[in-house]
């Protein structure tokens, strides 16, 4: 029978958290070489290759399994710790609070769109602040799951509503995007509304490459079987300020309705196509364990979505 020892899966837990042998050390508080002999313990434990070295380490995927095991078990040991008021072990990850002094902080990774950020679920996790330390990923909604399944996350806000293998999937609402531009914009290049040959030329904005709301626009214009339409794309990563180009004529984008409505009562934006609205589910995920942080910061999350999503 293997007996996985608890300094071995901390070891390859802080490699995949900080993509080297050296970092993962400075973490734990030990030498290179320590955590180097966890790494050939565990892997002749297991008979199996857990970590491709270089720069950064990569983990194979029964590395990626046993990391997802790793963290399961530190989120359970800390909720455990936490409710009796005693802090983490040594070279664990754990932090503690500040007012106690004591009791064990649990660690949450979550993954979030950077528009659910920007309008609705910050609220949530200033709540789970108080109670949880959170490292939170900004990553596309459906280009989120990838990190549930790789263990580097242990919940998620999705637009997918297929459940990750080992997690359960909930909806939370839908976020409502329309094509918007400033007046100007929508004077200069949709004088007869948004046609596909207007459309084929006016400058679009994405959020980067991943994002797919504005192609999923254009395809609907475009209709089923008709050339896809290809106008000239402009990247601005970061919610706030991909906003804020749309308002000074950069080019046309999908905001939702959240973020939109301010700027529109005010005259910075206009919708020129309301009727082809793009309606995108939000759905959370989180890992099937026992773990009464993670089942807090749900419903926290829950409340925000209930509270803001339609």
């Amino acid at each position: 029978m293997v007996d996985l020892q608890p300094d071995q899966l901390r070891a390859l837990e802080a490699i995949a958290a900080t993509g080297t042998f050296d970092a993962a050390a400075r973490e734990l508080g030990v030498t290179p070489s320590a955590v180097s002999q966890r790494m050939r313990a565990l892997e002749s434990a297991v008979g199996q290759v857990l970590v491709r070295r270089g720069r950064p380490a990569e983990l194979t995927p029964p590395g990626q399994v046993l990391v997802r095991h790793a963290r399961h078990l530190a989120l359970q040991q800390a909720d455990v710790l936490a409710e009796l008021g005693l802090p983490g072990p040594a070279g664990s990850r754990a932090t503690t609070i500040a007012d106690s002094g004591a009791a064990t902080l649990p660690e949450i990774t979550l993954v979030v769109s950077g528009d659910a950020l920007t309008t609705w679920a910050l609220p949530a996790l200033v709540d789970a602040s108080a109670w949880a330390r959170l490292e939170v990923l900004r990553e596309d909604e459906e280009h989120s799951i990838g990190l549930l399944r790789d263990g580097t996350a242990v919940a998620a806000v999705s637009s997918v509503a297929e459940a990750v293998p080992g997690c359960r999937s909930t909806l939370l609402g839908g976020m409502r995007y329309r094509p918007m531009a400033s007046p100007a914009f929508v004077a200069r290049w949709f004088p007869d509304g948004p046609t596909s040959a207007a459309l084929a030329v006016a400058p679009v904005l994405a959020f980067d490459r991943k994002d797919d709301l504005q192609e999923r626009y254009l395809r609907l214009r475009a209709g089923p079987g008709r050339t896809a339409l290809d106008p000239p794309r402009h990247f601005v990563p970061a919610s706030n300020e991909f906003r804020r180009a749309i308002e000074l004529g950069m080019g046309w984008g999908m905001l939702p309705d959240l973020q939109s409505a301010a700027a529109e009562r005010a005259g910075r934006v206009v919708g020129f196509d309301d009727a082809r609205a793009v309606d995108v589910p939000q759905h959370w995920q989180q890992w099937r364990l026992h773990s009464t942080s993670l089942d807090r910061l749900a419903a926290a999350v829950a409340r925000a979505a209930r509270a803001a999503l339609t």
